[in-house]
């Protein structure tokens, strides 16, 4: 895959998580809640400041982070749904 994000925007791929069948019930996918695990996939080379210098991100690929659960916007390439959002909307990055 070959993105590039621009200024402070991340692309990142959401990490499913396992299915859990509990009593015999199996939601729909359309029910299911979107993961707010994700692991960034690119980086765009970050801010400028007011004086013109480059503010590098926090966060580098392959990072698994915590997102919201409406943050970015959703995008299909190449076969894979992925998510492009800013710095600010990432909550935490899991170590």
């Amino acid at each position: 895959m070959n993105i590039r994000p621009l200024h402070d925007r991340i692309v990142a791929k959401r990490r499913e998580q396992e299915e859990q069948v509990r009593g015999g019930i199996i939601i729909p996918d359309s029910a299911k809640e979107k993961p707010q695990e994700a692991e960034i996939v690119a980086v765009g080379p970050g801010k400028t400041d007011d004086s013109g210098n480059r503010v590098a991100l926090d966060v580098k690929v392959g990072d698994r982070v915590l997102i919201g659960k409406y943050a970015g916007s959703e995008i299909k390439l190449d076969g894979d749904d992925l998510l492009i959002l800013r710095e600010d909307d990432v909550l935490a990055v899991i170590d």
